[in-house]
C-alpha cells in the first residue's frame, strides 16, 4: 500500500498541470455547491427571520399573504386602512403588552416611506429576536425628522443632517412631492437584511401633516404654519396595520378571535410564522431550482474529472504497460488510478471549502451591506458535511470507469502503441 500511495504521488506530480486543472475543477463546482446551498438556506432562514418576537399583524380584512407582504415586505397594498379609535381599542386590551401603527402610502425614490411612532425601534424584532440599533445618529423626536434604512442612506449617499422630500402615493414624481415640508435625517440604522434597510421612517404626525389639505389645494406652505394649527390637526385618523406583541403567547388565538369577528371594522389578524411560512411555500419552486443548479453544477465538475482521467489514461498506457511487465497485477494497476482519483477528488473538496470559507470572509460585510444578505462565517453544518462525502463518493464512483478500463488493459496492448 506504501509503494501505491508513493507511486500515486509521484505519478501527479508528473501530471501536475492536468491535476492541478482537475483539482480546480472539483474546487469550483464544491464551492458552487456549498455556496448555493448557503445561500438558499441562510434566505429561507433570513426570509423567515425578517420579523420575530411579533405574535399578531392586524390589518384591513385581507389574505394572510396579502396582509404580510405590505406590512412587513412593503410589498403592494392595503385593501382599506384601519380606523385610529380601533387601533386604540386593540391597544387597550388587557393581554396586549405592546403596539407598533404602521401607516403606509408614501414613497422616496423609489423607497417606501412607514410612519409610525417611537415604539417601532423599541419593540420591533429581527432575526433571533435582534432589536433595531442606530449605526448613526438617533429616533425621531421632531415633527419633521426622519429615521432611514441603512440601504437607503448608502443608495442615496444621505447623511446626518440631510432633507429629503417624500412623495405622494408609490410613483415619485414631482407634481406629487411634497417639497413644501422637508425631513431632516436624524438616524440611520445599522443594516439588518430585511425591509427596513430599505425604508424611510417619519412619525404618525408627520405623515398627517405633510397631507393637511392636500386634497382641497389649501396644504401647508411651510412648516411655519404647524405652529398655528391645532394638535388634532396631527392626530392619525387612520393607520394601514398594527403590529402586535402580547404578555403571553397563550393568548394568541384568543386575541386573533376577537380581532377577527371585530364588530366595528372588518379586520385580518395573522401570525407571523404561519404567514411566512405560507408564503415561502409559494416560493418553493425557486428553492428547489437553486438546489437543482447545484447538482448539475456538481456534475458538470465531476465529468470534467471523468474527462481529464480518461484523457490521462489514453496518455499513460505504455507506463501501464511498464507496470504489468514488472509484475504488477490488473487490479493493482486498477487500484492505483482509483487512488490518484479519489486524492483528486478529496484535494478539490478541500480546496473548495477553502475558497468558500475565504470568500465568506472577505464578503460578509459587503454581502450584507450590497444585498442584505446576511452568511455567518460558521462552521460546516452536518448537511454540508453529507454533501461533501457525497461529492466524494461521487468522485470515488467516477473513477471506476477508469481504473476498470486500466483493468483490462493488456501487456501487448500497452507494448505496441504507436507514438
Amino acid at each position: 500500500m506504501k509503494t501505491m500511495i508513493l507511486l500515486a504521488w509521484q505519478s501527479l506530480l508528473n501530471r501536475r498541470a492536468t491535476a492541478l486543472l482537475t483539482i480546480l475543477t472539483v474546487a469550483i463546482s464544491t464551492t458552487l455547491l456549498l455556496g448555493v446551498e448557503k445561500v438558499r438556506t441562510q434566505t429561507k432562514a433570513s426570509f423567515a427571520q425578517t420579523i420575530s418576537d411579533t405574535d399578531l399583524i392586524v390589518g384591513a380584512r385581507s389574505g394572510q399573504v396579502n396582509l404580510l407582504l405590505y406590512s412587513i415586505f412593503r410589498i403592494g397594498n392595503a385593501t382599506n386602512n384601519i380606523d385610529w379609535k380601533t387601533y386604540q381599542t386593540l391597544s387597550e386590551q388587557k393581554n396586549v403588552k405592546w403596539t407598533i401603527p404602521i401607516s403606509l402610502g408614501d414613497s422616496h425614490q423609489g423607497f417606501r416611506v412607514i410612519g409610525t411612532n417611537q415604539d417601532y425601534f423599541r419593540h420591533y424584532r429581527y432575526g433571533s429576536k435582534q432589536p433595531l440599533s442606530f449605526s448613526q445618529g438617533e429616533m425621531f423626536h421632531g415633527l419633521f425628522e426622519t429615521v432611514i434604512g441603512s440601504e437607503v442612506a448608502r443608495k442615496l449617499g444621505y447623511q446626518l443632517g440631510d432633507k429629503i422630500i417624500i412623495a405622494h402615493g408609490i410613483s415619485d414624481k414631482a407634481f406629487t412631492r411634497h417639497d413644501n415640508l422637508p425631513f431632516v435625517v436624524t438616524g440611520i440604522l445599522a443594516p439588518t437584511g430585511t425591509p427596513v434597510d430599505r425604508s424611510v421612517h417619519v412619525s404618525l404626525g408627520a405623515i398627517e401633516a405633510i397631507h393637511v389639505g392636500w386634497g382641497t389645494g389649501t396644504r401647508l406652505t411651510n412648516a411655519s404654519q404647524i405652529g398655528a394649527l391645532d394638535q388634532q390637526y396631527f392626530e392619525p385618523k387612520q393607520i394601514t396595520a398594527v403590529l402586535v406583541g402580547l404578555n403571553s403567547k397563550i393568548h394568541t388565538f384568543a386575541l386573533q378571535r376577537f380581532i377577527n369577528n371585530f364588530p366595528d371594522e372588518p379586520l385580518s389578524a395573522i401570525m407571523p410564522g404561519v404567514a411566512l411560512h405560507e408564503l415561502w411555500g409559494m416560493m418553493s419552486v425557486a428553492e428547489q431550482a437553486l438546489m437543482v443548479v447545484s447538482v448539475f453544477v456538481v456534475i458538470a465538475g465531476l465529468l470534467g474529472m471523468l474527462s481529464s482521467l480518461l484523457t490521462s489514461l489514453n496518455e499513460r498506457r505504455r507506463e501501464m504497460a511498464i507496470l504489468r511487465a514488472t509484475g504488477a497485477r490488473p487490479g493493482w494497476i486498477a487500484g492505483l488510478l482509483f487512488l490518484e482519483a479519489s486524492v483528486l477528488t478529496l484535494t478539490g473538496i478541500v480546496t473548495g471549502m477553502g475558497l468558500l470559507y475565504s470568500g465568506l470572509w472577505l464578503c460578509h460585510d459587503w454581502l450584507l451591506e450590497t444585498f442584505g444578505l446576511f452568511l455567518p462565517f460558521s462552521p460546516p453544518s452536518i448537511y454540508e458535511w453529507i454533501l461533501m462525502g457525497l461529492i466524494l463518493s461521487a468522485g470515488m464512483l467516477t473513477s471506476l470507469i477508469p481504473a476498470l478500463r486500466a483493468y483490462h488493459f493488456s501487456l501487448a496492448d500497452g507494448m505496441t502503441i504507436r507514438i
